[in-house]
């Protein structure tokens, strides 16, 4: 059976849902997907479950968002296995994949320090959601494209969830998965957008010029892609600070840190990792190698820092420790270079302000004045910022059921995604992924993402079934 038929034959049973406990998820990009995969493998008795998105079709989301299908992620495989106790997982199901298998002769005996395309990741995840939903013929599933508005307390411990369709189901647990938020209003001029959009402009000038907005590896992509594409024009990326990823070494970069304890303020913990990095550099190692163990770390770090020092790491140095986290494949990064080099694409430190019909006004690093670029198109790569100003979010806002993070960044969750108010853990309610960034850092990488999920269905299984264990 197809996996539109088993949602058919999953939701004609929805009178059979009531009788069960009733799990939300908000969202079907990789969060939702992931969060999805985890409750079927660990709530072992029977649920209905219900995931709502405005895009009618099942997506990777932002993290994933590409129209070409040449995008590579910046993960290697070995760290994007959706299978808890099983990081080989996505190799294995490389290795599986004879089409792939033979496109790819060389990575013997598997594939596990390889940079793929993000087009083959979402595959992998599509199937692996799909087997999970196969082999759970005691759930009920429903797709539902109505776009969430609002969610608030109602009959008792269950939650009301208020779509745009007339339905508004209750439901004993409810899911976060919205990556960085589902907008219920159009961008303005100015703001940043879910997927890359383009203006174009009168032209002024006899080389064509493109405008990129951002700094991270969506601007990369789009980059390298109009080079494939063909595009010989000038290139100039705008990006806020200046900076942009660094790159991957070749071969694998196993993880270290020191084993002395790290200091208590920011100065001196950015000061204790530059010796760090400059350490492994001199003993023949590398600085991904300590950015790669300072992950494990980073969690405990970041619950140390005092509010001030947090405010001040996220507007000084949020977009270098990116820069650095968020790295390219060695072969993308020397083809960047060498566009930087080469002149063919320049990149501008400052502050978008607006489109105008010829092109942007910029706000240069380090001046007062404004100044207008003129340019053919200006294509937003910028990856859009959790939005706390949705209906949806205001309605959790606004009936203590979650708060902000101390920064403004999404709202304050726990380790397992549980919103907390105050001290205190919202039973019921999660949110998974980059909401929770300003509570747990690098909570936007896959890795952390497949963690957090199996940690949230493990406490919906313990609330509802104390005897639960994963399958």
């Amino acid at each position: 059976m197809t996996v539109q038929g088993l949602f058919s034959a999953k939701a004609s049973a929805s009178a059979q849902a009531y009788a069960m406990p009733r799990i939300a998820v908000i969202g079907r990009g990789f969060s939702g997907m992931m969060m999805a995969i985890a409750l079927m493998k660990t709530v072992r008795t029977p649920f209905h479950l219900q995931l709502f998105d405005p895009n009618s079709s099942v997506s990777g989301g932002q993290a994933l968002a590409s129209g070409h299908s040449s995008e590579i992620l910046n993960s290697r495989v070995r760290d994007l296995s959706v299978s808890a106790g099983d990081p080989d997982d996505f190799n294995d199901w490389l290795c599986s994949n004879a089409t792939f298998r033979s496109a790819v002769p060389a990575a013997i005996p598997g594939f596990l320090q390889i940079f793929v395309p993000k087009r083959i990741f979402s595959d992998y995840v599509y199937q692996r959601f799909s087997e999970a939903l196969s082999s759970r013929r005691d759930i009920t599933v429903q797709v539902s494209a109505e776009t969430v508005v609002g969610l608030r307390r109602s009959h008792g411990d269950r939650f009301l969830v208020e779509s745009a369709g007339a339905s508004n189901p209750l439901f004993d647990t409810v899911i976060l998965a919205t990556g960085y938020g589902i907008s219920d209003r159009e961008p303005q001029s100015g703001e940043s957008v879910a997927t890359p959009t383009a203006v174009r402009a009168r032209r002024l000038v006899s080389r064509p010029h493109t405008v990129l907005l951002g700094s991270g590896l969506r601007v990369v992509d789009r980059l390298l892609q109009m080079r494939d594409n063909g595009y010989g024009g000038q290139i100039t990326i705008i990006s806020k600070h200046g900076f942009l990823p660094q790159g991957h070494t070749r071969s694998n970069a196993d993880p270290v840190f020191p084993a002395e304890a790290m200091p208590g303020s920011l100065s001196e913990i950015v000061r204790f990792i530059r010796r760090a990095c400059e350490n492994a550099e001199a003993s023949g190692q590398s600085w991904q190698s300590v950015m790669n163990g300072l992950r494990k770390h980073a969690r405990s770090l970041w619950r140390s820092l005092p509010a001030g020092q947090k405010q001040q790491f996220n507007r000084h140095l949020r977009a270098l420790y990116d820069s650095h986290r968020n790295r390219l494949p060695e072969a993308l990064h020397v083809r960047l270079k060498q566009e930087l080099a080469e002149g063919n694409t320049l990149l501008r430190r400052g502050q978008f302000l607006r489109r105008t019909p010829t092109g942007l006004t910029l706000k240069p690093a380090g001046r007062r004045g404004a100044e207008q670029i003129y340019a053919d198109e200006v294509i937003d790569c910028r990856c859009q910022e959790p939005d706390l100003d949705t209906t949806l979010m205001r309605s959790l806002i606004n009936a203590s059921l979650a708060t902000p993070d101390e920064l403004g960044l999404g709202l304050a969750v726990e380790a397992t995604g549980a919103l907390s108010v105050d001290g205190q853990v919202t039973e019921g309610l999660f949110a998974i992924g980059p909401l929770g960034l300003g509570s747990l850092p690098d909570i936007d990488l896959v890795p952390e993402i497949v963690t957090q999920a199996y940690a949230a269905a493990e406490g919906v299984a313990t609330r509802f079934y104390p005897q639960c264990k994963a399958v």
